[in-house]
């Protein structure tokens, strides 16, 4: 098939041209009276198609209807705000690449080296990769084995926040009802095992038995 020169006369457009809907422009054009949207209700009104996804209509909608995933690191878990806490994780691998022997590792010299973003939030040290290095690290908070090895290796470390021992809800509560239990099955006060007068008359001595 010979190709086809281009002219004006041969032109013609790449799909085929649909001409724009008209609305409201009286019976005979299929989208009067009502202009396609129907009786009444919501959808027939004015800004009814910017509503945003998922809304019915003002009742719960299904996300809020289903049940939520709990944990510190969903929208919705507590605690929130100022009390949920981040750290920025560093390795014992970086501090091995990037300090030399006898350096002293702080939280500006981690930022300097390009090992966390800002200085405004904790750092951590943790375990992973060997460190053949002697270093002072000075950090937030330590993993046992990031500890371990960096005394292992003849360096020591600061904590700037001490790890504190967290229990579960169960464990708090076991523990509650162990104190309990002790508090119930303790002796009773010397004060309290004494004899209290009776209402009738004074107590008779335990030593006199003897009746006149």
């Amino acid at each position: 098939m010979a190709d086809r020169s281009l002219s004006l006369s041969n032109l013609s457009p790449a799909q085929k041209r649909q001409d724009r809907k008209r609305v409201g422009r009286g019976l005979g054009s299929g989208k009067g009276r009502y202009s396609g949207r129907g009786l009444k209700g919501q959808k027939s009104r004015s800004g009814s198609h910017k509503m945003r996804a998922g809304f019915e209509g003002g009742q719960m909608p299904a996300y809020m209807r289903l049940p939520k995933e709990r944990g510190s690191t969903s929208k919705d878990a507590m605690p929130i705000g100022p009390f949920r806490t981040s750290t920025q994780a560093v390795n014992l691998r970086d501090l091995e690449a990037r300090f030399e022997p006898g350096d002293e590792v702080t939280v500006d010299s981690l930022k300097e080296k390009g090992l966390i973003r800002n200085t405004r939030v904790d750092v951590k040290v943790l375990g992973s990769g060997d460190l053949k290095k002697k270093l002072t690290v000075t950090a937030h908070r330590f993993s046992e084995t990031a500890r371990q090895k960096i005394e292992a290796a003849g360096g020591s470390v600061t904590a700037l926040r001490e790890e504190t021992a967290q229990r579960s809800r169960k464990r708090r509560k076991v523990a509650a009802a162990k104190r309990a239990a002790g508090a119930a099955s303790a002796p009773a006060p010397k004060e309290a095992q004494e004899a209290v007068p009776s209402a009738d008359g004074p107590e008779v001595p335990s030593g006199d038995s003897s009746q006149e």
